[in-house]
């Protein structure tokens, strides 16, 4: 057992901490390892009736996958990277397929492999320091670990939004749009988790009793220009739209959308149109296996977390430069089916 993990029964229900505060647990193989083992033991246990899964101590829940480790394997062969990916998207779906009411308090950061451990719970409570984003277009990869399947079924473009600008959402704005099912104030965290190990029958009861006042949520004064400027699914649309208004909201977002990975933002957007097809969960994650079985070794990757994790100058030299250079066949070989015996597979 790893020790980046902490696992208890508790009550009648099982309990997963993530423990690897110094990197805001961000999850490597291991842990997706011992969360996979905890939570196939307890799916046949009788006297687990439900599943918390909550962090340590510090300010995240989970800031996404060990893009270090990503890296440096992605420099090499790709080996490492890929299996990761293949455990934690094995994770994800033995979550969203669990026969268990599962708890996640995203009490704190949320982002990437976070929102992929935090989005399968049936309750998924926000709190005041909940920090939600799928940022993943700032470093040449893509919104992965089910991003597909949850942004592309958020209200109108909001998930198109999410993806390309890794726009960061507050716990209230998680619940407004239903990122969330509960928000609570910290401060009752500890007796909403003992009441529910007490009580697992009664959860829905014991999160609505003590959710609090919600703040506003300030992304719903943006939903209908967020519908209006994301309206296609063609990158170079979007960027014109936005060109051609002359109010300050869109020259912000314009200017965000400057720093992404154009590639990443072709395959984020191909990603949620063909996610918003998939009859199941397992289809969505056998398509970002191959997405992510790919971009894993291509340049942009490499060149983003050098820019962000590495060098940290926040300079990327994206390779292709410019949306028009991301032609449809160089996305057709990022998202082209892989040999029959390297295919994602559920557990």
């Amino acid at each position: 057992m790893t020790e980046d993990l902490i696992i208890k029964k508790t009550g009648r229900v099982g309990h997963i901490s993530l423990n690897r505060p110094k990197v805001i647990h961000s999850l490597n193989l291991d842990m997706c390892l011992g969360m996979i083992d905890a939570l196939q033991a307890w799916r046949d246990d009788d006297e687990v009736e439900a599943v918390i899964i909550d962090h340590s101590e510090g300010r995240g829940f989970c800031a996404g996958g060990d893009i270090a480790m990503l890296r440096a394997s992605g420099m090499k062969d790709g080996k490492e990277g890929r299996e990761f990916f293949y455990k934690e998207y094995q994770l994800n779906h033995l979550m969203f397929e669990y026969p268990k009411p599962i708890v996640a308090f995203m009490n704190g950061i949320t982002m990437g492999g976070g929102v992929g451990i935090s989005q399968p719970a049936k309750y998924r409570v926000a709190t005041e320091y909940t920090r939600f984003a799928m940022p993943e277009t700032g470093i040449g990869l893509f919104p992965d670990v089910g991003g597909g399947w949850y942004l592309s079924r958020l209200v109108g473009r909001l998930g198109q939004f999410l993806a390309l600008t890794g726009a960061r959402l507050d716990g209230a704005e998680c619940k407004e749009i239903g990122l969330a099912t509960h928000y609570l104030e910290s401060d009752v965290l500890e007796e909403a988790k003992q009441r529910i190990s007490e009580k697992p029958d009664r959860i829905e009861g014991i999160l609505g009793q003590l959710s609090g006042n919600i703040p506003e949520a300030r992304i719903a004064k943006n939903l209908d220009k967020i519908d209006k400027f994301f309206a296609s699914d063609r990158f170079e649309d979007i960027l014109a739209a936005l060109e051609a208004d002359d109010s300050e909201w869109a020259a912000k977002e314009r200017d965000t959308l400057g720093t992404k990975s154009p590639q990443t933002c072709k395959v984020a957007l191909r990603q949620l149109k063909e996610g918003a097809a998939m009859d199941s969960f397992a289809d969505e994650m056998r398509n970002e296996y191959r997405i992510g079985y790919h971009v894993l070794v291509m340049h942009d990757f490499l060149e983003g977390v050098r820019a962000l994790i590495v060098d940290k100058d926040n300079d990327p030299k994206w390779n292709p430069a410019t949306p028009e250079e991301v032609t449809d066949e160089w996305i057709d070989a990022i998202f082209a089916p892989l040999p029959a015996n390297e295919e994602w597979k559920p557990l």
